[in-house]
């Protein structure tokens, strides 16, 4: 399993997942919302959302939102979006 920090810029690494972080900084925002700007199906950004889930930096809220910087990385404090 790799590190935490590892995984963190990985996810990163990504440019489509940079602006989704960016999209999702404005306020929460449903899987098609996040969709829309890029010429990519529906699975393959929920994959995009999965990554960016696994390494803490954003996580579901309420029905089907998600949010940015409320995952376990932005709760130590060190992370911040």
């Amino acid at each position: 399993m790799p590190d935490p920090l590892s995984t963190t810029l990985s996810a990163l690494a990504d440019p489509t997942r940079r602006a989704i972080l960016a999209r999702l900084a404005a306020g929460e925002a449903t899987v098609t919302e996040l969709a829309e700007p890029f010429a990519m199906s529906l699975p393959a950004v929920s994959k995009h959302l999965k990554v960016l889930e696994r390494a803490g930096l954003i996580a579901r809220s309420r029905g089907s939102s998600l949010t940015a910087g409320s995952g376990k990385r932005a709760s130590t404090g060190w992370t911040t979006i």
